[in-house]
């Protein structure tokens, strides 16, 4: 019974570990200058689309209580505690359900969050090539879009962008490049793309993890009250 309660030990460690850096990363994800830059931006008064923190929040949740849960299941194996482990065992039930809820959340949501980030985009272009009213503002959110993305316009509004705006709105390096080859909808697409692909990978190591330590807490758990009868 030792060598399983060492092993189950270090599993829970394990736990604490995996915990600790899917917080790590959620919280880099959180504020990351890209992401935040855009994401902050406000137009009038219509905020940029933060669909995509959702994720993000659910992660710094889990990977928070994972750490906690990883102590709990720890100390319940040192003390060869059923009601420990028990309690173990449904927290990772809880936290695997919510890595599932967040997986499809994510799938359902992986084209549509660029997608709103894109329309935000367009519209404040749409405002800074046309003068509408808040022209300053529009053209303060594209310059800022362009600058973090390092882009220049959009595959919607080619017809409209013309030398001088593109002077005036985009980097004096990126307006040199051809155009197609600085298109902000693409950017947006591959930004957005490469971070829920990171919240992805994160998700699917923790739901391994997840499953391995729910078996082994059940199997110490039935040794230790089989133990208990002897």
């Amino acid at each position: 019974m030792m060598h399983i309660l060492a092993y189950e030990s270090f599993r829970e460690q394990q736990v604490k570990l995996a915990g600790g850096i899917i917080l790590g990363v959620a919280l880099w994800l959180r504020h990351d200058s890209q992401t935040t830059n855009l994401l902050y931006l406000q137009l009038g008064e219509k905020p940029a689309p933060n669909t995509f923190y959702v994720g993000i929040y659910i992660l710094i949740a889990v990977g928070a209580v994972m750490m906690f849960v990883g102590f709990l299941g720890c100390y319940g194996a040192i003390q060869e505690s059923q009601c420990l482990l028990g309690t173990f065992f449904t927290c990772l039930v809880i936290l695997f359900a919510c890595e599932v809820a967040a997986g499809i959340w994510g799938f359902v949501n992986k084209d549509q969050i660029a997608k709103d980030v894109k329309q935000f985009y367009d519209q404040a272009l749409q405002q800074a090539l046309m003068g509408e009213s808040d022209a300053n503002n529009a053209k303060a959110v594209v310059k800022t879009f362009h600058e973090t993305l390092d882009c220049c316009g959009s595959d919607i509004l080619t017809a409209t962008f013309t030398p001088v705006w593109r002077e005036d709105l985009c980097r004096k390096d990126v307006s040199k490049i051809p155009f197609a080859n600085a298109n902000c909808h693409k950017k947006i697409d591959e930004l957005f793309s490469g971070k829920l692909y990171l919240i992805g990978i994160a998700a699917v190591v923790v739901a391994v993890i997840m499953i391995f330590e729910m078996i082994l807490s059940m199997v110490l758990c039935c040794g230790i009250r089989n133990s208990s009868v002897y």
